[in-house]
């Protein structure tokens, strides 16, 4: 599903990931962990293509990296669905049209948003929520939120930024109970994070990354 081969990106004088070789199969739940600055988010940018490798190859979902064209990188995207830790909602639009956008872009007609939305919201508890403006949600809310809309085209990937860290942990454990009943209905998950909770015990894989480069990998 997700390959790197010796994958380097570099900032400027700066080395974000250097020479990192990984794969993730169909259908897994894989934590990156490792401290600030060791490319975590890097890694996962080049996965949704919104930063290019320096050096090396990246396969997502039978896309290769190198044999991408500008244009075809909307269509690798659909495969992919994205949850930020900042949310990123729209404080304008109320919980159902936030979700309803990812479906709006590509075009689908009303009636199939407005089934895929509810049934969405309804899979994350939030099906009486599809009225209510961000700024009246709870943070847990506004991530379950955030994880709809990454979920609602029916993406073969799921990406996960620190997705978890503005939460308490009460509410970060409800979140990663719907990141396992998605991944359990076959998407493949990659969530990167610094909070070794997320992963104890959870029977995963677990990549350790620390200064760019990939140093180890342990069962979780």
């Amino acid at each position: 599903m997700i390959r790197f081969l010796n994958v380097t990106k570099d900032y400027d004088n700066l080395t974000a990931l250097k020479d990192v070789t990984l794969s993730v199969e169909k259908g897994e739940m894989v934590f990156i962990t490792g401290p600030s600055g060791s490319g975590k988010t890097t890694l996962l940018k080049l996965i949704y293509y919104a930063e290019k490798p320096d050096e090396g190859t990246i396969s997502v979902a039978g896309w290769e990296t190198e044999q991408l064209k500008a244009s075809s990188i909307p269509f690798l995207r659909r495969n992919i669905g994205v949850v930020f830790q900042d949310f990123r909602l729209l404080s304008n639009k109320n919980v159902f049209e936030n979700v309803a956008i990812a479906l709006r872009i590509r075009g689908i007609n009303e009636k199939e948003i407005k089934a895929r939305v509810y049934e969405v919201l309804k899979a994350v508890n939030l099906r009486h929520k599809a009225d209510v403006y961000p700024r009246r949600l709870s943070g847990g809310e506004q991530q379950r939120v955030v994880i709809s809309r990454a979920i609602v085209a029916e993406p073969t990937v799921v990406l996960a930024d620190e997705p978890t860290g503005n939460l308490d942990s009460g509410t970060a454990e409800d979140v990663m109970r719907t990141f396992k009943d998605i991944n359990a209905k076959g998407t493949t998950i990659m969530i990167a994070t610094h909070n070794r909770e997320l992963y104890r015990n959870s029977g995963r894989r677990v990549l350790k990354l620390d200064m760019g480069s990939l140093v180890g990998e342990e069962i979780g």
